[in-house]
C-alpha cells in the first residue's frame, strides 16, 4: 500500500505571492520559494463596484514575489515590474496586513518543518481500537409530486384535460424513477455498512485480509508530511504483524528557515546547518516508525507482536548503485508497547524511545545511519 501524503503539501503552489485590490476585497496569495507553501486570505475591503472610486484610490492586481535570498518585489499581472507609485500605494493602505501575513507563512513554514519530527505525537493507545459507529444515510428520498388538477380549462376543454393527463403520468413515472433508483442507493449504503461492521467487530479477530484491510485504512487514513510507502504481513493467525516502511530520503527534508524581520517587506531566508538538518531526519524517520507500530497495535486485537522494518534507498559506496537499506528494525511485544505513556508524549524522546525494545540500529549520535540486516520473522 502507497500512502502518500495530504495533510502538508511540499512540492504544489505556484512561486511567489499575489495580492489583488478589487471589487470582491483585497486578497493575498502567498508562497515562500523551495517550500510549496501557498495560501490565500482577505485582507482588506474596497469599494463596490457599484460605486465610483473615491479620489486617490485605484484598483491594483500585483505579484509579491519572494527570491531564494527573501527579497520581496513587486510586480504587475504581467510580471513585470510594478511603478513605485503603485508599489508605494500598496504598501501605504495594505502595509500592515501584508507584513502580518507573510510574517504567519514564515511560522507556518516553520512549524511544519518541526512537525516533522513531532508525527507520534498522534499515536493512538494500544486500546483504543476502531470502532463501529454507524452512519446515517443523508440523501433524502424524492418528494412524490401531487397531480396538477385539471382546473376550468381542463373542464372546458378535452384537449387541456388531455395535456394535464400526460403532464401528470410523466410526472408519476419520473417519481417512481427517482424513487427506485433511491431506494436502490439506500439498500447499496445499508449493505456497505453491514459489511463494515461486520469487518470491525467479528471478521477483525479470525480473518487475516480483514486484519491487513483494517491496517491499510488505518494507515492510509494518516496526513503523511512526505511520502511514506508501507507494507504489511500479518502472519500466525493475527498473532504477529510485519512491516518494511519505506522511508523518505534526507534530500526531502527542508533546506531552509524562515524568519521575518520587525520592519521592512523582506524574508530572512537561511540555510539549515547540515547538523540540524540530519537531527529533523532523525526525528522524522523514528516518529514514523513510532506511529506506525501503535497504529497496528491499536486496529489489530489479536496482534501480540509487531516487527517494523524501515529502510531507504541510498547509494553503495563500493558501486555508488542506489539501493535499499535498511536503517533500522525493532520487534515489539504489546504488552511491553503498553506500558509507554501514552498521555505524554510530548515529553518522550522518539529516538531513544524504541531503544527499550529488540532493535537493530546502527547510527552516530548525529544521526547519520549505516546499513543493518533486518529482523527476521520468528520461526
Amino acid at each position: 500500500m502507497n500512502l502518500t501524503g495530504g495533510g502538508l503539501s511540499w512540492t504544489l503552489g505556484p512561486r511567489g505571492a499575489s495580492v489583488n485590490f478589487g471589487s470582491r476585497g483585497t486578497f493575498l496569495n502567498a508562497g515562500i520559494p523551495g517550500t510549496g507553501l501557498y495560501s490565500r486570505e482577505r485582507i482588506g475591503q474596497s469599494a463596490p463596484i457599484s460605486k465610483p472610486l473615491p479620489a486617490g484610490k485605484v484598483n491594483v492586481s500585483a505579484l509579491i514575489r519572494v527570491s531564494d535570498d527573501g527579497t520581496v518585489t513587486f510586480l504587475d499581472s504581467n510580471e513585470q515590474p510594478l511603478s513605485s507609485y503603485l508599489v508605494d500605494k500598496a504598501k501605504r493602505e495594505k502595509g500592515e496586513q501584508i507584513r502580518g501575513f507573510i510574517e504567519r507563512q514564515c511560522a507556518k513554514f516553520n512549524e511544519e518543518t518541526k512537525q516533522l519530527g513531532e508525527i507520534h505525537l498522534h499515536t493512538p493507545k494500544p486500546t483504543e481500537r476502531i470502532q463501529y459507529k454507524a452512519r446515517d444515510f443523508d440523501i433524502l428520498p424524492p418528494v412524490k409530486p401531487a397531480p396538477t388538477p385539471h382546473g376550468l380549462l381542463g373542464w372546458l376543454f378535452e384537449s387541456t384535460r388531455t395535456r394535464i393527463d400526460a403532464q401528470n403520468v410523466d410526472a408519476a413515472a419520473m417519481y417512481q424513477k427517482t424513487l427506485t433508483e433511491w431506494q436502490g442507493q439506500k439498500a447499496t449504503f445499508e449493505a456497505d455498512e453491514a459489511a463494515r461492521k461486520h469487518l470491525l467487530e467479528e471478521r477483525v479477530y479470525s480473518e487475516v485480509d480483514a486484519m491487513e484491510t483494517i491496517l491499510e485504512g488505518a494507515l492510509a487514513g494518516i496526513a503523511w508530511p512526505r511520502e511514506t510507502k508501507v507494507s504489511a504481513e500479518v502472519r500466525q493467525s493475527g498473532q504477529l504483524a510485519m512491516l518494511d516502511v519505506d522511508l523518505p530520503e534526507i534530500e526531502d527534508m527542508p533546506k531552509k528557515t524562515a524568519s521575518y524581520p520587525s520592519r521592512g517587506y523582506r524574508i530572512n531566508m537561511k540555510e539549515m546547518p547540515a547538523a540540524q538538518r540530519q537531527r529533523l531526519y532523525m526525528q522524522h524517520v523514528h516518529a514514523i516508525g513510532f506511529r506506525v507500530i501503535g497504529e497496528t497495535f491499536a486496529v489489530l486485537p489479536k496482534a501480540f507482536t509487531v516487527i517494523l522494518s524501515a529502510y531507504s534507498q541510498r547509494p553503495n559506496k563500493a558501486t555508488g548503485a542506489i539501493g535499499d537499506e535498511y536503517l533500522y528494525s525493532v520487534s515489539v511485544r504489546r504488552s511491553d508497547w503498553a506500558m509507554i505513556n501514552f498521555d505524554n508524549l510530548a515529553a518522550l524522546d522518539v529516538v531513544s524511545a524504541l531503544e527499550r525494545f529488540e532493535l537493530r540500529r546502527d547510527m552516530t549520535k548525529a544521526g547519520a545511519f549505516h546499513a543493518i540486516e533486518p529482523i527476521s520473522a520468528p520461526a
